[in-house]
């Protein structure tokens, strides 16, 4: 996406404030001698910023405004290294709730639904980012936080709510005990708003036939205020964003060079107008594309396609580099399987082996269904698998988000 006039006014804003307060960007800037842009080219020769910089100014040294108009920190949810926290301003965190009212208004959720929110809520910015966006629009905020899924369904039965939003791990989970108590009947649940992993396109069956409702994509990370920069809309091609807050390019992650619209690349996410803690030319590691052209839906937003993974998903495995997406396109055309898999690589007697779990129904021969995946992966991308075929409903199920890939070489 060509970055436009508007957009590079408000780049100049954020690199005031950034100049202005010190901040490790704002050196970085001072470093390159940029002071301001007035191009495209000029916005591309502005440094990336990374998550190892915003770790490093732990605690508050990603605080851009007066510490007098700080009103909230988020920090983000990963568990290696120390954490990353995102100081907000009383703006951010309105800006952001127009934002995700925007998504909801999307989805053609109403201030008439009652919204069911799972995901954590503290320093996590899932949870209070669904319900302030829920009450911009004046809906009804059903505010469960994670887990004691007896709860979740009892308060869904009773409160009658219309919008499930949480991980697609937990929503499949609910999907699975809806159908085990034989409550299906019970439950008034239309749209589910769903985010923070990628999920495959049999999940997104499984969830949307089980439960009976519309599922939207929602995108967010909590260094960009958090989930609600952008979502899918009633066509279901692509999410779009909020161009008038973010301003999103995708780059070659290898040569670090913009890629063009359609092609797949990684996200780099530059604040347009905020606050706390602004970031420019952000490398979130997410893998998509900008989808060119107009959606049918109408909308002006732009579109982005769905999370295709991470560049550091990556697996490296006798010498093939492979993504868990790869693997899951290949179990996407046996339809004898759920959507659940599970993939696990040790080193054994001094080679690498990867073990593949799958999940099918009971009407299968288990050992010719293995020897089928495990040819079919091999033919696609070039070794051969350990696959094991268990029942539905042995792999673990998550109240979060599931962790599929485990590897055991570095345990």
């Amino acid at each position: 996406m060509q970055i436009t006039e508007e957009q590079i006014k408000k780049v100049n804003q954020q690199i005031h404030a950034l100049v202005e307060a010190g901040s490790f960007y704002g050196r970085k800037l001072e470093e390159a001698g940029i002071t301001s842009i007035s191009s495209q080219e000029d916005f591309q020769q502005l440094p990336f910023s990374e998550k190892n910089d915003l770790r490093e100014a732990y605690p508050l040294g990603l605080m851009t405004a007066p510490e007098k108009d700080i009103v909230r920190i988020h920090s983000s949810s990963g568990t290696t290294g120390l954490p990353v926290i995102i100081p907000y301003t009383a703006k951010d965190v309105d800006d952001w709730a127009i934002m995700f009212r925007r998504c909801y208004e999307m989805a053609g959720i109403t201030n008439l639904d009652r919204i069911q929110v799972t995901p954590g809520y503290g320093l996590w910015t899932a949870g209070i980012g669904f319900q302030n966006g829920a009450e911009k629009l004046g809906a009804m905020v059903i505010p469960m936080g994670p887990g004691n899924t007896e709860k979740q369904l009892q308060m869904m039965m009773d409160m009658e709510s219309t919008v499930l939003c949480s991980t697609s791990s937990y929503a499949l989970l609910l999907a699975e005990e809806i159908e085990k108590r034989g409550i299906k009947d019970k439950i008034h649940l239309k749209k589910g708003v769903i985010g923070s992993e990628r999920w495959g396109e049999k999940m997104r069956q499984r969830i949307s036939g089980e439960l009976g409702i519309e599922l939207y994509d929602i995108y967010g990370l909590t260094e960009i205020y958090g989930p609600g920069i952008g979502i899918s809309c009633k066509e279901d091609n692509g999410m779009h964003y909020w161009d008038d807050y973010i301003y999103i390019e995708i780059i070659d992650p290898v040569t670090l060079q913009p890629v063009a619209d359609g092609e797949m690349g990684e996200i780099v996410i530059t604040t347009l107008v905020k606050e706390g803690a602004p970031l420019i030319r952000y490398r979130t590691h997410d893998l998509s594309r900008i989808l060119p052209g107009n959606c049918p839906c109408g909308s002006p937003y732009p579109r982005l396609d769905i999370i295709q993974g991470r560049t550091d998903d990556m697996m490296k495995i006798k010498g093939v580099n492979v993504f868990p997406s790869q693997i899951e396109t290949v179990l996407r055309e046996f339809t004898e399987l759920s959507s659940e898999y599970q993939i696990r690589i040790s080193h054994l007697e001094g080679k690498d082996t990867m073990r593949l779990y799958v999940e099918t129904n009971g009407t299968v021969d288990f050992t010719e269904l293995a020897e089928r995946i495990s040819e079919k992966v091999k033919s696609r991308i070039g070794f051969t698998p350990l696959v094991k075929v268990v029942e539905i409903g042995v792999l673990p199920r998550s109240e979060k988000k599931t962790r599929r890939v485990i590897d055991e070489r570095y345990n």
